[in-house]
């Protein structure tokens, strides 16, 4: 199988958020600006593109409208998946023999 780089998921920011997503079934906005070290506009220009590109799905807590959930979409995992499995195969035909 081999993987393609989505242009879209490619910057760094994005593909630590797909990360995460793909590690989870859904994960806090709060908790990945955290962990990726972003400002909240910051964090919310990456999360919306992922989000017009249909990657990344967000719902607000029913109790609290300021806890933002995230996960990724069908389309968002495999194409995340498929730019891991890119990422594997360019290393991987680079690496020079031992």
């Amino acid at each position: 199988m081999s993987g393609q780089l989505d242009p879209v998921i490619h910057p760094m920011h994005r593909l630590k958020i797909c990360a995460m997503l793909d590690a989870g079934t859904a994960v806090e906005m709060s908790v990945i600006k955290e962990t990726v070290g972003l400002s909240a506009s910051a964090l919310s220009k990456q999360v919306a593109a992922l989000i017009d590109a249909g990657y990344v799905q967000q719902e607000r807590s029913r109790r609290d409208s300021r806890r933002i959930w995230l996960t990724l979409t069908t389309e968002g995992r495999k194409a995340y998946r498929s730019h891991v499995q890119a990422l594997h195969e360019i290393v991987a035909g680079t690496t020079p023999p031992p």
